[in-house]
């Protein structure tokens, strides 16, 4: 005897549910519908824009995109070595094309450190600079922005505006602004890198205070603890992994925040990356963007190591 399904029939009042969420999922598709047409006309109206602003030449150029990937190989895959440790090449020829042992930094008669390493330990050395002081201020500055840490409007809001300020710029302007007033060199690089990273380590940390647990607090408070000491002892020690993830994070952006200002005159590597690109030289490029990948691997490794030392391996294992 064969068995046939038979349709469940719905109660009034599941019917009313079953017509109220087929009306959503209509209305969901609409809108999402209207929202990939109005996607489709911004990115067309994009490229007319950037077509018409180029004299009709953008859509000419597409073809030959990638020619400048191609513009990159050097003749001698290991023209890319000798640029990156200063070593000489068989096809010098007087130009600065493979120049490579002139940029050395000589540490004794026979010892050097290669150029593009001791420019990329400049970069790290701005970004490391820059994070440090400004994980400290943006620390002291969280919690006055934190509400459940400064009731008090009147000082909670112009700290809350002031971190909005530093980081409505992005590095590279406030670097030009320092780059025409105090010079050339890695310090205005530096405090550009500092006011924004203020900025946006203060916002996440602010954002994370607010979000701890607010009971060790209230006993601390009950035992007549002063706000400094509700602070130091009731907050940090629930918070401070997650500053320490956010700051490590923002390490690793600061050191190409840095490559960028060093393009624009902020010293270390980027200059050194903006000049190879625009003379064509192949080899010392690639051997730049070589360098920088693996450094900035290494710091993303370092920085998990860090962390899983500070926080406890226990913080990583699964739960079973």
């Amino acid at each position: 005897m064969a068995i046939t399904a038979t349709q469940p029939t719905l109660s009034e009042r599941g019917a009313r549910v079953e017509r109220h969420w087929q009306e959503l999922a209509a209305k969901r598709r609409l809108y999402t519908g209207f929202g990939l047409l109005l996607l489709l006309l911004a990115i067309s109206g994009s490229l007319w824009f950037a077509n018409e602003t180029n004299s009709g030449k953008f859509f000419d150029r597409l073809p030959y995109f990638f020619d400048f990937i191609e513009d990159l190989v050097p003749r001698d895959g290991w023209e890319i070595w000798r640029a990156l440790f200063d070593l000489s090449s068989p096809y010098a020829d007087g130009s600065m094309k493979y120049n490579y042992p002139e940029g050395r930094l000589y540490i004794t008669e026979s010892l050097y450190i290669p150029e593009y390493f001791h420019k990329m330990a400049e970069t790290v050395n701005i970004a490391l600079m820059s994070t440090v002081v400004a994980t400290i201020i943006a620390f002291g500055l969280s919690f006055l922005a934190a509400k459940n840490m400064m009731p008090a409007a009147w000082i909670r809001w112009p700290v809350r505006r002031y971190m909005e300020i530093l980081r409505a710029f992005p590095e590279v302007v406030i670097a030009g602004f320092f780059l025409a007033t105090l010079s050339l060199g890695p310090i205005p690089a530096i405090i550009a890198v500092t006011v924004h990273t203020i900025g946006a380590l203060g916002k996440l940390f602010f954002e994370v205070i607010e979000n701890a647990d607010m009971r060790a607090d209230e006993g601390l408070r009950a035992v007549g603890a002063n706000w400094f000491e509700r602070v130091w002892f009731a907050i940090t020690p629930q918070i401070m992994p997650n500053f320490i993830s956010y700051a490590l994070l923002r390490f690793e952006i600061n050191v190409r925040a840095s490559t960028i200002i060093g393009a624009v005159g902020g010293g270390g590597i980027g200059e050194l990356l903006r000049l190879s690109i625009g003379q064509g030289h192949e080899a010392k490029t690639l051997a730049i963007i070589l360098l920088l990948l693996t450094t900035v691997i290494a710091i993303d490794q370092f920085s998990a190591m860090l962390r899983r030392k500070l926080v406890g391996e226990q913080a990583f294992q699964s739960v079973t």
